[in-house]
């Protein structure tokens, strides 16, 4: 157990699992970095009429929960219940049940929207005299935000704390810091984090109406980048002291440090500078007690906005200098908003198991204002120590920086 104000706990990443465009599990997203396979499309969804481009899970409508939990069907839950199936990780949450007791494993997940969708459809189908909604209408098992948290706590059969952190596109960075504050203050011995966001019309109309979303295919990085391509995603971790990991022989991969700000600037844009970003990096090297040339590689949030990549770039030289290599894989599988956190970890973590840095996708020409080496082609490299970035409106900011488990000391 450790102190509450003592340093936050190194931890385990013991189990991981994401699913996007891609396709489901971490198979799907490695095949596609490697082969430089987008999985972007022009937008079929629903009755959406918008020249923009899209990452859609595909089948989510023949997905089935368990009766049990009907209530909480919705297409978000759904997404979520499709990336529980893969990569053995219910079974290996199931393990660490059988090690610590369902109450000592809690549940915090990131989302913007939650099930939305579910709450928009009814009023779709209002009734046209009375204006009366569909009955039922599930909203705290579907809509509210706790919804996706507390499904995976019953489908799982855990008993710990539960709860959801909506910050919207950093939330599935920042339970990463929720999950070693309950390990630290001796809450629970171990938390599945993560994050789910699925497409929904406010999303899409509502970026589209901020004049933010590309016309094509979005290209981070790129002179002529002109907007990001929505996307959508579910991925989660089973996070533990890297102590106990190592005790068992289990552990591969770790998290060193998370770094959070709030700069505040602007409702729905960075300070121009990136001060934010810089601060939320600086906080996860130092939580992480390592210096800025220990990084190897950094997973941008990088969204292909113009002026987001242009202020995360100039945080970056502010932290790293010239030359840090980088880049972002929004170009695969969209911008999975509350999801993006949870996406670009499981991204590092391919990288560093498989020894290659995917350079960014569908960017031509670099943006020649930038400083850092932002790659466009995949880079074979033996990574020991990455940085994942995601940023959200309001100056939500957060950091991840993570390894090898021989790295942690």
């Amino acid at each position: 157990m450790h102190e509450a104000n003592g340093p936050l706990p190194t931890l385990a990443l013991s189990a991981l699992t994401v699913t996007t465009a891609a396709g489901p599990g971490k198979g799907a997203l490695l095949d596609a970095l490697r082969e430089r396979r987008g999985a972007l499309a022009p937008c079929d969804f629903l009755d959406v009429d918008l020249p923009t481009w899209i990452g859609r899970v595909a089948g989510l409508e023949s997905v089935s929960l368990p009766s049990a939990l009907a209530d909480y069907d919705c297409r978000n839950n759904r997404l979520a219940e499709l990336a529980l199936q893969q990569d053995g990780f219910g079974e290996a949450v199931a393990a660490a049940v059988r090690r610590c007791g369902a109450h000592r494993i809690g549940v915090v997940l990131g989302t913007s929207t939650s099930g939305i969708l579910h709450t928009e459809l009814a009023f779709h189908e209002r009734d046209p005299a009375t204006g009366a909604l569909p009955s039922p209408l599930h909203y705290a098992t579907t809509h509210e935000l706790s919804s996706a948290p507390r499904y995976l706590r019953k489908r799982l059969g855990l008993a710990g704390p539960t709860y959801a952190v909506s910050t919207a596109c950093s939330s599935s960075g920042k339970v990463f810091a929720s999950a070693q504050r309950l390990i630290a203050a001796g809450v629970c011995d171990a938390v599945v984090v993560g994050g789910v966001d699925s497409l929904c019309l406010t999303t899409l109309y509502g970026f589209a109406s901020l004049e933010l979303t590309s016309t094509g295919p979005c290209r981070p990085g790129d002179v002529e980048r002109d907007g990001i391509s929505i996307g959508e995603a579910a991925g989660f971790a089973l996070v533990e002291p890297a102590t106990a990991a190592s005790d068992r022989g289990e552990s591969s991969l770790c998290l060193f440090g998370v770094g959070e700000s709030v700069d505040a600037h602007h409702m729905s844009s960075p300070h121009p500078e990136g001060k934010g970003a810089e601060l939320a990096m600086r906080r996860a090297l130092e939580a992480a007690g390592r210096a800025p040339d220990m990084v190897d590689y950094v997973n941008l949030h990088g969204t292909a906005s113009r002026v987001n990549d242009a202020a995360e770039d100039r945080a970056l030289e502010a932290v790293f200098g010239p030359g840090q290599a980088c880049s972002s894989t929004k170009g695969w599988t969209g911008h999975t908003l509350g999801a993006a956190g949870i996406t670009g970890l499981v991204t590092g973590a391919l990288a560093i198991e498989h020894g290659f840095l995917p350079g960014t996708l569908n960017t031509e020409r670099r943006d020649p204002a930038f400083s850092a080496d932002y790659l466009l082609a995949n880079r074979d490299m033996a990574a020991r120590c990455v940085m994942s970035n995601s940023f959200g409106f309001g100056g939500n900011n957060c950091s991840l920086l993570f390894g090898r488990a021989e790295e942690a000391a």
